[in-house]
């Protein structure tokens, strides 16, 4: 898969301009994310292999270390990068529709693959909102958007009753769905900045309010244990 991203990368800095650090950026965030990921791999116990599902998991994480790598370089007001970025985006997106059903199918599912899946999630809509900033489409406020999960996990690392399971959630699953599809739609060269600024604050306000029903939800719930064994 590092093979591909470099190949990807290597294509995109020669077709589209960018800098000689482009690759290596792109190769940096693989790889860090590669290695949280496989800290977490033994989680997938007891299935052997690492299966289709999270291999395409795998693939979704080069394409979001492609769109990590936009960072920095010179890419605001130039329309055919940000198309690149929205295709790109959109693809990652798309895919992750397809991993959990794949997963079940082939009876491949664990803890690690839906981990896996969701801190993927995680790092697009983080560097979405980057890129985001970067094209000028809405304020630093946006990054705020990025920065909620990893705030909740190290919240939880103060407050470990932040750590504790949450119940299955079709809220949860289609607010991230609406969190991402308004961050690719505010990449768009045709959005003028007032709407992008719109849509966006949109998506930030559904996204603070999943994770506030969920801090809520936990609290209560530890209010619950403390006096069921007081």
């Amino acid at each position: 898969m590092a093979l591909l991203l470099v190949a990807m990368a290597a294509l995109s800095t020669m077709t589209a301009g960018l800098s000689m650090g482009f690759v290596p950026k792109a190769l940096a965030v693989f790889g860090i994310a590669a290695a949280f990921m496989w800290r977490g791999l033994p989680a997938h116990a007891p299935l052997r292999r690492f299966g289709a599902a999270n291999t395409l998991t795998l693939f979704r994480l080069s394409l979001i270390a492609l769109l990590a790598a936009g960072a920095g370089e010179a890419i605001a007001g130039d329309a055919p990068v940000a198309w690149a970025a929205v295709v790109i985006a959109t693809v990652a997106a798309l895919l992750d529709a397809a991993d959990g059903p794949i997963a079940r199918r082939r009876g491949e599912a664990s803890a690690f693959g839906a981990r896996f899946d969701m801190e993927t999630d995680a790092l697009l809509i983080a560097v979405l909102s980057v890129l985001v900033l970067q094209l000028d489409q809405a304020g630093a406020w946006v990054l705020a958007a990025g920065a909620m999960r990893y705030a909740f996990v190290a919240a939880a690392a103060v407050w470990p009753w932040l750590a504790q399971p949450l119940f299955p959630s079709t809220r949860r699953k289609v607010v991230c769905v609406v969190q991402i599809v308004s961050l690719i739609v505010c990449l768009g060269p045709i959005i003028d900045p007032w709407l992008a600024r719109a849509i966006a604050g949109a998506g930030l306000l559904a996204l603070a309010y999943s994770f506030a029903v969920d801090i809520v939800w936990l609290a209560r719930r530890r209010q619950q244990v403390q006096e069921a064994s007081a």
